[in-house]
């Protein structure tokens, strides 16, 4: 718990400084390359090749691919859709998706996710009503996407490391080893030269999002995500969320539309206490 609620503190600046220093200044592609790569070169030294078998080297790489690479590509693009908060909001599913993902691979289903997800909408909706664009929906869509590939590595790393006796740091650099080629080819083929960092801020933002908010972050958030339950795993997930508002508003955002985001918040909380009471419904029933 003490790996996730520190990670929780680091990352709440992180949504704000892309949002309002990187988001349409500096090629996305570009961000998440340089961004992948200084975190790659921290756990670079700790790698034992040789004491960690190839198969195994190659999932953490899949799952540093997807978690980190594909995840990346969505996240950073959604900013030049939506406001931070709204990129935090929206980022509520991430927990429903961590225990569809588990409920899948145990063979279970829970039909309440889709009435939950359908709620989740309306707050997305409510936040942005009477000006709702094609823009606005395929900044949701991206979210959604960078959600669904999060909650893939951190299911996949849980159930894949939980297990292992191996120092995580000295795998770990393999999971950044792949999310690292997917940002190589994408800003290869996309990235536009002309949109690199000006300043030295953006440069310094760039430096410690990669070595800390990355390299650091998502090191011990996956660490702590084999130490706790599925449950416990989703909660954290949705405590960014606040922590992430909070931080944009009261020192960025001071002009955000309070009402309409107060609004939406309530309906997508009320999706996610719904989701809740509907799974201890669930459980006390099976124990009767």
């Amino acid at each position: 718990m003490a790996y996730l609620l520190s990670v929780t503190l680091l990352w709440a600046f992180s949504f704000s400084l892309i949002g309002v220093y990187l988001a349409g200044q500096v090629d996305a592609w570009f961000s998440v390359f340089i961004r992948i790569a200084l975190a790659a070169l921290i756990f670079l030294p700790f790698l034992k090749i040789k004491q960690v078998d190839k198969p195994l080297a190659v999932r953490i790489m899949m799952i540093g691919a997807v978690q980190l690479g594909v995840m990346y590509v969505f996240y950073y693009h959604s900013f030049l859709y939506l406001s931070v908060p709204e990129v935090l909001l929206f980022s509520v599913m991430t927990p429903i998706y961590v225990t569809l993902l588990n409920d899948a691979l145990d063979k279970r289903f829970k039909p309440q996710f889709f009435l939950v997800a359908v709620i989740s909408v309306v707050g997305a909706v409510a936040i942005r009503y009477g000006n709702i664009s094609s823009d606005f929906w395929f900044g949701l869509l991206l979210v959604q996407g960078a959600n669904l590939c999060f909650a893939i590595g951190q299911v996949a790393y849980s159930r894949l490391m939980s297990k292992s006796e191996l120092d995580h740091k000295t795998v770990f650099g393999w999971f950044f080893i792949g999310a690292l080629c997917v940002a190589t080819v994408c800003y290869v083929l996309f990235g536009d030269a002309s949109k690199l960092p000006t300043t030295n801020t953006q440069w310094g933002i760039l430096l410690y999002l990669g070595t800390v908010a990355s390299g650091l972050g998502y090191f011990a958030w996956n660490k702590g995500a084999t130490m706790v339950n599925v449950g416990t795993l989703a909660i954290m997930n949705n405590l960014l969320i606040p922590a992430g508002i909070i931080v944009n508003l009261l020192i960025w955002n001071k002009q955000a539309d309070l009402l309409r985001l107060s609004i939406g918040a309530v309906i997508i909380v009320s999706a996610l206490i719904l989701n809740h009471y509907l799974n201890k419904r669930v459980a006390i029933s099976s124990t009767i």
